[in-house]
């Protein structure tokens, strides 16, 4: 296991420069660059320091990583028939709901319609496939069509309605996961 490289990785996931780092720590910009180039080694105290400093500790930092899945195919989707769509919500990821962002699919048959959703924080993002769909939010309705993409920020009550005479399909994508 290269040490310097995990260090690093975990030092830019968390957003620091190698200055910031090293100030947590009380060591030098210099040793924390050569720490990460795995060209010096850090003491177990020096790393255990370095670790808590990143939000980890030894067990987590030496833990074997297994690799994400990162491609799904339609056995890894669930999928929820709902009356009030008059049609369906297919989640792409599995256990999206513990993620950043839930893309899914929603099929909004004629007359199908989103629940009502409460304003909350986050971001909403779509791309109508097929179909048309009505975006309401707050007050605004805006229609969008096949090959249009919607985006808001969900200040306002908001729902998705198909007030056409096809099935509507929308790749939904919220953060946070709201369904």
């Amino acid at each position: 296991m290269e040490i310097g490289a995990r260090i690093k990785q975990l030092r830019l996931q968390r957003g620091l420069t190698q200055e910031e780092l090293a100030d947590r720590c009380e060591l030098s910009k210099g040793f924390i660059s050569l720490m990460e180039r795995d060209l010096t080694s850090p003491s177990i105290a020096t790393l255990v320091d370095v670790l808590e400093s990143l939000g980890s500790d030894l067990p987590q930092f030496f833990r074997k990583q297994k690799d994400s899945k990162l491609v799904f195919g339609v056995d890894d989707t669930a999928v929820k028939l709902d009356d009030a769509l008059n049609g369906s919500i297919r989640w792409l990821v599995p256990s999206a709901q513990k993620n950043s962002m839930e893309p899914i699919l929603v099929e909004l048959g004629p007359g199908g319609e989103t629940q009502l959703d409460d304003p909350h924080e986050g971001e909403e993002f779509g791309y109508v496939l097929s179909g048309a769909v009505t975006i309401l939010i707050g007050d605004r309705k805006v229609k969008a069509r096949k090959d249009e993409s919607f985006y808001y920020q969900p200040t306002a009550q908001h729902k998705l309605m198909n007030t056409g005479k096809v099935t509507a399909r929308v790749l939904w994508v919220s953060t946070p996961p709201t369904f």
